[in-house]
């Protein structure tokens, strides 16, 4: 065993010199750090299953939001398509309808991050001994979560708010 300052791997090469030095007969099978003999340890990754279990839920969850929230705006949008076609009609601009369609997925999406946030404090507790080097209250996984949701929810309004922009009023109006 050799302890080392740095990087483990830029000492292999002294490590190998400074046994052939003490004896050419003995070699050196396999140099690994101890960092890489406790990654493959099957009670490490046992410790850290469960975290890499709920990642990936949490990531489903995730991809799961942003559909659900494209489909709700798009649905909502294809309901409204004669309300929006009036107002074109009365003289909206192609910007007020994308703000309108924008504003209310932003709503909803604020509205479902503040209960998700409160939820989500409310089961980590509950989650504390599945939870590996993070804190049941840990608001910068919080706010960065909320954040990316908000900004996917930018995206996913901004698809449905820009096929608005194009309602023809004549079309809009001769369906209901």
């Amino acid at each position: 065993m050799v302890r080392t300052g740095g990087e483990p791997d830029a000492f292999v090469g002294a490590a190998r010199a400074a046994l052939q030095e003490m004896d050419p007969q003995l070699p050196l099978i396999q140099p690994q750090s101890l960092e890489q003999i406790a990654n493959q340890s099957p009670s490490v990754f046992l410790r850290r299953y469960p975290s890499y279990l709920i990642g990936s839920l949490a990531a489903l969850a995730l991809a799961l939001a942003v559909v659900g929230l494209y489909g709700l705006i798009s649905h909502m949008v294809l309901q409204r398509t004669r309300e929006i076609g009036i107002r074109v009609a009365l003289g909206a601009q192609r910007r007020d309808i994308l703000r309108m369609v924008l504003r209310q997925g932003i709503r909803a999406t604020v509205a479902g991050v503040a209960i998700g946030v409160v939820a989500g404090l409310a089961l980590t507790r509950l989650l504390r001994s599945l939870l590996y080097g993070v804190t049941p209250g840990d608001w910068l996984t919080f706010l960065s979560v909320a954040l990316l949701l908000l900004v996917v929810a930018l995206a996913a309004c901004s698809i449905p708010g820009r096929r608005a922009t194009r309602v023809d009023p004549i079309v809009a109006l001769r369906y209901e």
